[in-house]
């Protein structure tokens, strides 16, 4: 039987909240999956600014949280309804919502102190009773409860859309932190390797908003002007999450604008274009050795998918280092590169809806597999 549902994301880099409209049937493998409508709906810089406040850990509150919250059910449901409007689509039409939510914190291990965590704000009850229907949320914590770090949760949505019996393939999604779904040709789920191999657009995002007043670095322009800074390359290369083995997962926490802006200041006295350079070849070069070092089997074909994928630099880059792979972009397999993630979640909100698991134990580290997310009646 087939539904109509809408997926929503509002990613780490935040440039805005992806819809995704799909007709959905069948469930795990049996999964039938066709992008109707998509489009990604803009948030106001005053709630960008709350989001940045809410993740910093000296300037928030449990009252801003709170409210946050609540404001961002308000925000996402609002961007359902505009969607509804701008593309002629009937809500009433549609089964469900999957909503990820905008992650606000995210404790991958345990810590001193800390349980391992993930925190995503946008009241599910405030999105249903806007849209009056089912919303499926917060995915992340059942993975957790399994002894998983609920990040990446892509994966199976990967294998359902994009396995492949002829050929070895790898997902990289280049959002504001990069992750990857290594797909072994023939492979099973238990075969899948997935976690974040770092930064992607969050850092270098970051800097050519404080040195050049853009939101990012179009098409790779500025980058490759620059040259690379071997020194502050090598200081960032030595974070230690880049030599971490794999399940691994990380988020602003790391690489977000307090330990950006340090760099930047640090090596202030380098050309401008230097520093988006050295930024830029940090994404690279962990996106290039999660395959080469990490890894280490033949990818027959990468495909980039997010808002760095456009990055020419990056794409470039990439696959002058990747020669015997063939690199291309989402795009060119009929899928619009800036709402896989949408649509990813549509995917895991059907498994939730049918009963169904939807993690994937070697992406998380979660014991067992695990019907993933919450139901909201409208």
């Amino acid at each position: 039987m087939k539904k109509l549902a809408i997926g929503l994301m509002s990613g780490t880099s935040l440039d805005g909240i992806d819809v995704c409209l799909a007709e959905i049937s069948g469930v795990s493998l049996d999964t039938k999956v066709k992008v109707l409508k998509a489009d990604t709906l803009p948030l106001q810089q005053k709630v960008i600014d709350k989001i940045h406040v809410a993740m910093d850990e000296k300037l928030s509150s449990s009252k801003l949280i709170s409210s946050l919250n609540i404001e961002l059910g308000y925000v996402f449901g609002q961007a359902v309804l505009d969607f509804a409007k701008k593309h002629g689509v009937n809500l009433s039409e549609v089964d469900y919502i999957a909503s990820h939510g905008q992650t606000i914190y995210h404790i991958a291990q345990d810590e001193k102190d800390y349980y391992r965590s993930s925190l995503q704000l946008g009241e599910a009850a405030i999105i249903a009773d806007m849209c009056q229907t089912t919303v499926v949320y917060n995915f992340r914590n059942a993975d957790i409860a399994s002894g998983g770090q609920g990040a990446p949760l892509v994966p199976y949505a990967d294998y359902i859309l994009f396995r492949d019996q002829e050929k070895t393939r790898a997902i990289h999604n280049i959002g504001g932190i990069a992750n990857m779904t290594f797909l072994k040709k023939n492979g099973t789920l238990e075969d899948i390797i997935a976690f974040d191999s770092g930064p992607g657009n969050m850092m270098i995002n970051e800097a050519t908003t404080l040195l050049f007043g853009k939101p990012y670095d179009q098409d790779g322009k500025i980058a490759s002007k620059g040259k690379m800074i071997e020194k502050m390359y090598d200081e960032i290369y030595q974070h230690p999450y880049f030599h971490q083995t794999y399940p691994k997962s990380t988020g602003r926490e790391l690489f977000g604008s307090s330990y950006t802006k340090n760099i930047i200041q640090k090596y202030n006295a380098y050309p401008k274009e230097d520093v988006i350079h050295t930024l830029s070849m940090i994404t690279v070069d962990s996106i290039v050795d999660s395959y080469h070092k990490m890894i280490g089997q033949a990818v027959d074909e990468l495909i980039l998918c997010g808002g760095g994928a456009y990055n020419q630099f990056i794409n470039n880059e990439i696959s002058k280092k990747m020669e015997d792979t063939k690199v291309i972009l989402l795009d060119d397999l009929g899928f619009e590169s800036n709402y896989k993630e949408a649509l990813a979640f549509i995917i895991l909100g059907n498994q939730t809806l049918n009963k169904k698991p939807s993690n994937v134990k070697s992406a998380t580290g979660a014991k067992t597999y695990k019907i993933l997310g919450q139901i909201q009646y409208s």
